[in-house]
């Protein structure tokens, strides 16, 4: 079983500066600022996200921000500081402020003790999940299949899944089959099983060519029982 996320590991993955939210200074500043990440100058890198962040001129600079506290990056982790630039990105509309927040309460960044917020790594997941984010969607779906923060329900389990299935993400396909297969929160339907059981493998999953061949076994045997 796929479980929820951790804190994503590069500051940004392929993103681009985004132009719509910052004047074209504000963009060159932030290429400067990954420029120098990316060149291994984290603290030329923590001033450049700083400064776009005091002006609050940039989501993704309060974004990155946040993720130098959160890997551990600046001389003086702050968790506290990296919650508040998430709900600021977040509330700005940038949508890995909140998955990364979903991850950030379901660790227990939160808590002196490490102790996981449940409800409030639902809340997060599941804004991000409206908002498209098929790692937010596998999240949301974990925790209705888990009862983690919510009740258990498989029924929205399945629906969340198929979301991200819809997206392409293979572990979301082979958990959809999967529920399909053992009739949890759907009606079993072994043909809708193997179909995305052999999505997930077309996607990479490495245990879903084997789902394939005994659902197409199980299938023949249906075949050859079934009344004439």
């Amino acid at each position: 079983m796929r479980g929820p996320l951790l804190i994503v590991t590069a500051l940004l993955l392929g993103l681009a500066p985004l132009r719509s939210w910052a004047a074209e200074g504000a963009n060159s500043a932030l290429d400067q600022a990954l420029a120098a990440y990316e060149a291994g100058d984290v603290k030329a890198a923590a001033r450049g996200f700083k400064t776009l962040s005091s002006r609050k001129q940039l989501p993704l600079a309060d974004y990155n921000l946040a993720m130098l506290h959160i890997r551990g990056e600046l001389p003086r982790t702050d968790l506290s500081q990296a919650q508040r630039l998430l709900k600021r990105a977040a509330a700005n509309g940038l949508l890995r402020a909140e998955l990364a927040l979903g991850t950030f309460y379901d660790q227990g960044l939160q808590s002196a003790k490490g102790r996981p917020d449940f409800q409030q790594a639902h809340h997060w997941y599941g804004l991000a999940a409206q908002h498209g984010s098929s790692d937010a969607q596998v999240a949301l779906g974990t925790a209705y299949y888990l009862g983690r923060g919510v009740a258990t329900d498989m029924a929205q389990a399945a629906q969340w899944f198929r979301a991200a299935a819809n997206q392409g993400d293979e572990g979301a396909q082979y958990l959809l089959a999967s529920m399909y297969e053992a009739g949890l929160g759907l009606t079993q339907d072994l043909r809708l099983a193997r179909y995305w059981y052999e999505a997930a493998a077309h996607n990479g999953d490495v245990a879903a060519p084997y789902k394939v061949k005994e659902i197409d076994q199980r299938l023949q045997a249906q075949a050859l029982t079934a009344p004439l």
